[in-house]
């Protein structure tokens, strides 16, 4: 129904930069709200950051001030702009979108994940 695709991974330096895209497409009316998750080997998958689409954002503590989520509504794209990577960062994140079917079924999506690695 949905197709998430996912872009930006990849490895970067400590202190450097990259930024995460993933966009949406499919018989979607509309996506309510969008978000980056992040799981590292042995823990949890847990929310980085989302945001709804009048723009409100979110952010999980350890990213508040490097990371920046935004979204571009008639692209059904969602962007997470990473600075100040830290090794601590490094994990498979992925894109996750709540959205409505052209039925009004509210339903929830996750894309494949990307890898970001941060090491020197």
């Amino acid at each position: 129904q949905v197709q998430l695709v996912e872009s930006g991974g990849g490895l970067v330096q400590p202190g450097g930069s990259l930024r995460l895209s993933c966009a949406a497409s499919g018989r979607i009316l509309s996506i309510n709200n969008m978000g980056w998750y992040r799981q590292a080997p042995g823990n949890e998958r847990e929310l980085v950051a989302d945001i709804t689409y009048g723009g409100a954002t979110r952010y999980a503590d350890f990213v508040k001030g490097r990371f920046t989520i935004s979204r571009d509504n008639a692209k059904n794209t969602v962007y997470l702009q990473m600075n100040s990577l830290k090794p601590e960062d490094a994990a498979v994140y992925y894109c996750y979108i709540e959205w409505t079917t052209w039925e009004r079924r509210i339903l929830e999506s996750w894309g494949q994940g990307t890898q970001v690695t941060v090491s020197s």
